[in-house]
């Protein structure tokens, strides 16, 4: 895609995002916004799997890290929503230095095995420490609070979709503006060829350890977002079947393209919210549609759009 037709397609995109919730219903427009913190959380995982190549099966563990950093803080101080943002990408961030120090030694399935075992470790506190996390009840009656302090209530869900939409849109300009600089470029580097990449005097992991962290800090703060709009925080944000959805959501929308994550993020509950209307055994008709993507559509949406674009000229 052309980079004048990339602007434009921006463009139609933000100007759908603002006309949506004045047609939209409010239930409609609650599903939507589930929809964008999904497609937050999904671009995240992205920058590591798509850009790195490094495949993490717990990534869930830094949203529920920031839905649970941005609750407590919400329920206990009541500071405005994007003070509580803040602290809970910034908690997601501060546990993915030493987990991604440590898993960033081992490689391939052994990476995603120990992002996997540190993520059910910190699931398993989070169901343990009742006094903090209030254990499989979770944290109850999230408020959503002001934009400052003394300024206006998020407490509208037209005032909260545009705090989540501005997240998002401000999210992806700055992970694509990091994948195309110099790090970025080291980045897919190390994706095609790490032995390579060491051979010509670069150490890969420190580029791993950093990438690692930016990317628990994308996924606490969609976190951050999760726990003020729903609610509640509680473990089940941090088991491995989340991680494992957003890994399908990333494979749907096309692997390495950050917007694509987004888009088989809304795909995928999308698919999922009809089917549950329709049926018990959803599940199963999910798994289904999600083999026959991969096996016909092995670049994702956006993958297999962008190469009819360019087979098309």
């Amino acid at each position: 895609m052309t980079p004048r037709r990339a602007r434009v397609l921006g463009l139609v995109t933000i100007a759908v995002l603002a006309v949506l919730p004045w047609v939209l219903a409010r239930h409609q427009l609650s599903i939507l916004v589930d929809l964008l913190i999904f497609g937050l959380f999904a671009m995240s995982l992205d920058l590591i799997m798509g850009y790195t190549g490094m495949v993490s099966f717990g990534h869930a563990a830094y949203f529920g890290l920031g839905a649970y950093g941005s609750a407590l803080l919400l329920i206990h101080f009541q500071p405005p929503v994007p003070v509580a943002l803040l602290a809970g990408a910034l908690l997601a961030g501060a546990v993915a230095v030493p987990v991604g120090w440590f898993s960033t030694r081992a490689t391939g399935i052994y990476f995603a095995m120990l992002t996997l075992a540190f993520a059910q470790l910190l699931y398993t506190v989070a169901y343990k420490w009742r006094d903090l996390t209030g254990g499989s009840d979770g944290i109850a009656g999230v408020p959503k609070t002001t934009l400052f302090w003394g300024g206006p209530s998020l407490a509208d869900p037209h005032a909260f979709y545009w705090l989540v939409a501005a997240c998002l849109v401000v999210s992806l300009r700055a992970c694509r503006a990091l994948t195309r600089s110099p790090f970025g470029r080291a980045l897919e580097a190390i994706r095609e060829n790490e032995r390579r990449f060491v051979s010509l005097g670069r150490d890969a992991r420190p580029f791993k350890v950093v990438v690692f962290v930016i990317a628990a800090l994308f996924a606490g703060l969609a976190g951050a977002l999760f726990a003020p709009f729903r609610g509640f925080a509680s473990p089940e944000v941090m088991f491995w079947v989340l991680s494992g959805q957003a890994l399908m959501m990333v494979i749907t929308g096309g692997i390495g393209t950050l917007v694509g994550p987004v888009i088989g993020a809304m795909v995928f509950l999308l698919i999922q919210e009809v089917l549950s209307s329709y049926t018990e055994h959803w599940m199963i008709f999910t798994g289904a549609i999600f083999v026959l993507m991969v096996i016909f559509l092995p670049g994702g949406l956006v993958g297999t759009a962008r190469r009819w674009m360019e087979a098309r000229g």
